[in-house]
C-alpha cells in the first residue's frame, strides 16, 4: 500500500493546514468560551469548497472523495474540533444522505447550496430513548392520502447543525409502517427548516464542542410533501447504517487530528517551558510521553486512511471503519489526557488549546457509534455472533 498522498491531496492538506492555523486558531477560542457558532469561519470554509469536497461538480461539489474530506477534517481538528465537527456533520450526515439516496430533483434542489456552505443539513436519528438502539425509533410519520403529505410526530436529540441560522433541512428517521411480523418500517424524510410544527430547542450546555451547534428537535403534526421521502419507503434504517459506516471514517480522521494536535501543542510547550534550569522537553519522562503520543497518532492515521482507501475503491470497509473509529477515539482521549498532564496547571486553563482538546475528546468515544458498538461490529465481522 502506498501511503503517500497524491499531489492533489497534499495540496489540499497544506491549504487546510494554513487555513486552520491562520484563520481558525486566532479566533476559535473566543467563540468556544462564548458558546457561539463561528459563522464567519464556516462561511470561509464554504468559499474554500470544503463542504463540497466529496460531491460531483454537477451539484456544485469539488469532485473529490472521502479521503479528501478526511484530510480536511484531520487538519482542522489539529486546531479545533468544533469547526471540524461542523464540517463533518454538514457533509457526512447532512449532504451525503441526499447524494446517496436522493432523487434527481432533491439533489438539484438542495446539494448546490449545501456544497457551497450556504446552508447546512442535519441528520435526525438519535432520540431520548434510543441512541445505539436506533432500530427502536419512536418518531412516526403517517401519510395523509387526502393532502398527499407526511405527518410527523416525535422528538430527536443531540442533533448537530440543526439550529443554526443557516440550517436548511433535517433528514428525519421515522416509523412509517409495520411489517407482517409487526417490526417497524423506518423511513427517512426531509424536513425543511421553518416547517410549521417543527421546533428547535435552545442549544445544549455541553462539556465540549462548545462552538458547534447541537439541539433537541420536536415534531408536532409536522407536514411535508410525499415527495420529501428520501430513498425507498421502509429503507431508512439500512440507509442510516450506510451513512454511519462512512461517517465513522470521517470521525476517525477528526479524532486523529485531535490526537496529533495534542502532540503539536505538547512539543511546543515542552520546548518553551523551563523547570529546574532547563526545558522540560529535555526530561526523558516528557520525551517518552510525547513519543508514545506520536506513535498513537501515526497509527491512527494509518487506520483511517486504510478505511478511506477501501471506501473510495468500492471495497468492503465496515470492519476497517469500526477499527479506525474505535482506535482513533481511544487515542484522542489518551493523548488529550497526556497533553494536559504535560502542560501542568496551564493545561487546566481554557486559554490553552489542550484544555479544549481534553474537553472535546470524550465525545469521540460516544458519537456516531459508541466504542462498545464498534467492538460489537468488529466481532460480528469476524463471524462472532451471540
Amino acid at each position: 500500500m502506498d501511503h503517500h498522498l497524491s499531489p492533489e491531496h497534499e495540496e489540499l492538506r497544506r491549504t487546510v493546514e494554513a487555513f486552520a492555523h491562520d484563520v481558525v486558531a486566532p479566533k476559535i477560542g473566543d467563540f468556544y468560551e462564548r458558546h457561539e457558532f463561528p459563522y464567519e469561519i464556516v462561511r470561509e470554509m464554504g468559499r474554500m469548497g470544503l463542504f463540497g469536497l466529496p460531491f460531483p461538480e454537477e451539484y456544485g461539489g469539488m469532485g473529490g472523495d472521502y479521503l479528501a474530506l478526511g484530510i480536511a477534517l484531520e487538519e482542522l481538528a489539529r486546531v479545533d474540533s468544533s469547526v471540524a465537527i461542523t464540517l463533518e456533520a454538514g457533509v457526512s450526515l447532512g449532504a451525503m444522505p441526499l447524494h446517496l439516496f436522493g432523487t434527481e430533483e432533491q439533489k438539484r434542489e438542495w446539494l448546490p447550496r449545501m456544497c457551497s456552505g450556504e446552508i447546512l443539513g442535519a441528520f435526525g436519528l438519535t432520540e431520548p430513548d434510543g441512541g445505539s438502539d436506533a432500530g427502536g425509533t419512536r418518531t412516526t410519520a403517517r401519510l395523509d392520502e387526502a393532502t398527499d403529505e407526511w405527518v410527523i410526530n416525535g422528538t430527536k436529540c443531540f442533533i448537530t447543525n440543526s439550529g443554526t441560522d443557516i440550517t436548511g433541512l433535517v433528514t428525519v428517521t421515522a416509523v412509517t409502517g409495520r411489517t407482517a411480523d409487526d417490526k417497524p418500517l423506518i423511513s427517512s424524510i426531509i424536513v425543511p427548516s421553518g416547517t410549521p410544527g417543527f421546533t428547535v430547542a435552545a442549544p445544549y450546555s455541553k462539556v465540549g464542542w462548545n462552538a458547534s451547534d447541537t439541539r433537541e428537535l420536536s415534531f408536532a403534526d409536522v407536514r411535508v410533501p410525499r415527495a420529501n421521502l428520501l430513498g425507498e419507503l421502509g429503507r431508512g434504517y439500512a440507509q442510516f447504517l450506510r451513512i454511519l459506516d462512512e461517517g465513522r471514517v470521517a470521525i476517525a480522521a477528526l479524532a486523529t487530528g485531535l490526537a496529533q494536535g495534542c502532540v503539536d501543542e505538547s512539543v511546543k510547550y515542552a520546548k518553551e517551558r523551563h523547570a529546574f534550569g532547563r526545558p522540560i522537553g529535555s526530561n526523558q519522562a516528557i520525551q517518552f510521553k510525547i513519543a508514545d503520543m506520536e506513535m498513537k497518532a501515526h497509527t491512527s492515521r494509518l487506520a483511517w486512511r486504510d478505511a478511506a482507501s477501501r471506501l473510495v475503491s468500492a471495497e468492503p470497509f465496515k470492519k476497517q471503519a469500526a477499527l479506525a473509529k474505535l482506535y482513533s477515539s481511544t487515542v484522542a482521549v489518551d493523548n488529550a489526557r497526556e497533553a494536559t498532564q504535560i502542560h501542568g496547571g496551564y493545561g487546566f486553563m481554557n486559554e490553552y488549546p489542550v484544555a479544549r482538546m481534553w474537553r472535546d475528546s470524550k465525545i469521540l468515544e460516544i458519537g456516531e457509534g459508541t466504542s462498545e458498538v464498534q467492538r460489537m461490529l468488529i466481532a460480528r465481522e469476524l463471524g462472532l455472533t451471540s
